[in-house]
C-alpha cells in the first residue's frame, strides 16, 4: 500500500514536471535561431572579406572620389536618389569594420593600417567636398544638407542596429548581397562628410559641427556594433583578455560612449524645451 502511494506521488511530480516547460529546452531553440556561429564562414574568409573592404588604394580610392562627387550633387540638388546613389558605392565603412576586426584580434599593424586609412579617406573627402562646393555658384543650403546636421538619438539607434546587421552580413557563409546596401543607405557616412565640405566652403561653423558629430555617432555605433558581433566568432587570433583587463576596456568603452552620446541628449532637450515653448 504505501509503495503504492509513493508510485502515486511519484507519477504526480512526473506529470507536474511535464506541465512545465522546459527552461533549457526554450534557451537552446532560442540560441539555434538567434546563433551567429551556424551559418559563419570561415575565420580566413571572413579576414579576407573584411581587409579588403577596407583597403583605402586602388580600386576603392577611385570609387571613394565617385562617392563624394555624387554625394556633393546630390546634396546640392536636394536630390535624394543621387545621396543614396553615393551612399551604396561608399567604401568608408569597410574601413570602419577593418578597424573592429583588428581591435577584436589585437592586432596593432592591422588598427594602424586601417585607423590611418579612415582618416585619409575623412580628409579626402571633406576636402574634396569642400573644392566642389568651393567651385559651383549653388551656394543656399538645400534641405539634405540641413537634414545632414541635425543629429538625435533615432542616428545612434540606426547606426547601433545597422552595424550589427552589416557585420552579421559580411560574416555569414553566403554573403547577404541584400543586407549590405541596406546598411549602406541606413548608416549614412559620407552625405555628413560631404555636408562638412559646403560647411567649410561657405563659413557655416554650426553646420560644420552638427555635421561632423552625426558622422562621429553613425562611425563609433558601427565599430561597436562590429566589435560586439565579431567578438562572439570563433576567430583563431581573437585576442584572450583577463578579468582585470577585460574590466578595463569595458570601463574605458563605457565612458568613450558615455562622452558621445552627452551632446545628443543635450540636443534632444534644446529640442523638447524649443517645442514646449
Amino acid at each position: 500500500m504505501e509503495e503504492n502511494k509513493d508510485k502515486t506521488v511519484i507519477d504526480e511530480n512526473k506529470a507536474e514536471q511535464n506541465k512545465k516547460p522546459d527552461r533549457n529546452s526554450i534557451k537552446s531553440i532560442l540560441k539555434s535561431i538567434f546563433s551567429l556561429t551556424d551559418d559563419a564562414a570561415s575565420s580566413d574568409e571572413i579576414r579576407t572579406r573584411i581587409l579588403d573592404g577596407g583597403r583605402v588604394t586602388g580600386t576603392n580610392a577611385c570609387v571613394l572620389f565617385c562617392a563624394i562627387i555624387i554625394a556633393s550633387v546630390g546634396l546640392i540638388t536636394n536630390s535624394t536618389a543621387v545621396i543614396i546613389g553615393a551612399m551604396l558605392v561608399s567604401p568608408i565603412m569597410g574601413s570602419i569594420l577593418g578597424l573592429s576586426y583588428g581591435t577584436v584580434t589585437g592586432s596593432s599593424p592591422i588598427i594602424k593600417r586601417y585607423s590611418l586609412g579612415f582618416l585619409t579617406q575623412i580628409v579626402i573627402s571633406v576636402g574634396t567636398s569642400t573644392l566642389f562646393f568651393l567651385l559651383i555658384p549653388d551656394k543656399e543650403p538645400t534641405s539634405e544638407l540641413i537634414a545632414r546636421t541635425q543629429p538625435d538619438f533615432y542616428d545612434v539607434l540606426i547606426a547601433t542596429f545597422g552595424g550589427l546587421a552589416g557585420i552579421i552580413g559580411n560574416t555569414r557563409r553566403d554573403k547577404a548581397n541584400n543586407v549590405i546596401p541596406g546598411v549602406a543607405i541606413a548608416t549614412a557616412l559620407m552625405p555628413p562628410l560631404c555636408t562638412c565640405g559646403y560647411s567649410i566652403a561657405n563659413g557655416k561653423w554650426h553646420m560644420l559641427v552638427m555635421a561632423a558629430y552625426l558622422f562621429t555617432i553613425n562611425s563609433y555605433f558601427i565599430y561597436s556594433s562590429a566589435e560586439i558581433v565579431l567578438s562572439f566568432l570563433d576567430l583563431p587570433e581573437k585576442m584572450v583578455l583577463t578579468k582585470q583587463e577585460r574590466r578595463k576596456y569595458i570601463r574605458r568603452k563605457r565612458w568613450i560612449t558615455i562622452l558621445v552620446l552627452i551632446p545628443c541628449f543635450v540636443l534632444l532637450g534644446v529640442r523638447i524645451a524649443m517645442e514646449r515653448s
